[in-house]
């Protein structure tokens, strides 16, 4: 696997605010994106995830760094002359064309040979597995099968690279849930590289193999989806990967002092663990990892339980903390 088949170095991208002020949305941000890898850019909105993504496309162009794609630089063409395609959430079909003429037109403008045409049209219908549904218009399609289209029409042309801006986010859970079943086995399958923009922290590690963690522009962590949540670098990935308890305590003989006058002893916490010798720590508990009983090691009074169907969740509060 070629580890810098896409290369992201050290792009800033600062936007002017109506006020005067500037907003740096990437703040030299350098990553190397493999061949055939299912990469993830997740984060909450704000963080700069898309603005890399539409550099990538070029529908923005950074201030300053360079994008390579197999070695060739490409932040400098403009986006027909990229070899990267783009889904976007809205599907951005057009209403008055059937599907295969959607499908069609970004070859058709490309002049390619109407018979070659035909065949990648056919191909990428069966790929996603909407074979019989070639004449039908966009109305006449459920949420799902015309994000469907909008993906048949990106593998149509043979992309490099597939850039996937939130596309699953305007679908219900159970469908979106059997699309990322769908966008994983259409990756595994074509082998294109995908670079898949997503808020949502479940998606993320359900379908990627490498995440990377922004925060205001920045990447705070780039890890497998295991790695990034069994051994999140801070609070921020912590808190935003999953559910977690973030406690605050302070270093004392044996252990860390937690409110209420628990103390969770050393050798409860991780083996990595990076514990100071005194001072201020924020302990990180994910509910999993929680079982509860009446003579547990960390004091509590249960203040509500919710039934979620396959789960029940309780809320404790410890000393003072909810």
């Amino acid at each position: 696997m070629n580890e810098k088949y896409l290369e992201i170095r050290n792009i800033t991208k600062v936007f002017q605010t109506p006020e005067g002020g500037e907003v740096r949305a990437l703040d030299d941000v350098s990553l190397d994106i493999a061949s055939g890898e299912f990469f993830i850019l997740l984060g909450p909105s704000g963080c700069g995830k898309t603005t890399l993504l539409r550099s990538i496309a070029g529908l923005e162009y950074p201030d300053s760094g360079e994008i390579v794609l197999q070695g060739e630089r490409i932040d400098d063409k403009p986006p027909y002359e990229r070899p990267v395609n783009t889904v976007f959430q809205s599907y951005a079909l057009f209403p008055h064309m059937t599907v295969s003429a959607n499908i069609a037109f970004g070859l058709e403008m490309e002049n390619v040979d109407k018979d070659e045409v035909t065949t990648r049209v056919t191909e990428a219908l069966a790929q996603v597995r909407l074979e019989g549904y070639e004449n039908r218009m966009p109305s006449q399609l459920s949420g799902g099968q015309q994000q469907r289209v909008a993906l048949a029409r990106a593998l149509a042309k043979k992309p490099k690279v597939l850039l996937l801006d939130e596309p699953l986010s305007a679908l219900d859970l159970k469908l979106r849930r059997g699309m990322q079943v769908e966008l994983k086995r259409l990756q595994r399958e074509t082998g294109i590289t995908f670079v898949f923009v997503t808020h949502d922290q479940e998606e993320a590690m359900s379908m990627g193999d490498r995440i990377a963690v922004f925060s205001e522009g920045k990447i705070v962590q780039l890890d497998t989806p295991v790695e990034v949540y069994r051994r999140p670098v801070n609070a921020y990935v912590a808190d935003f990967i999953g559910e977690t308890n973030l406690i605050k305590g302070t270093v004392v003989a044996g252990g860390i002092s937690l409110p209420g006058g628990n103390i969770l002893p050393t050798d409860q916490l991780a083996e990595d663990s990076v514990i100071p010798a005194s001072g201020d720590v924020t302990v990180a508990i994910r509910p999993e990892d929680l079982v509860l009983a009446t003579n547990g090691m960390i004091g509590g009074t249960v203040k509500d339980v919710i039934f979620t169907g396959d789960s029940v969740r309780v809320h404790v509060a410890v000393g003072d903390v909810e």
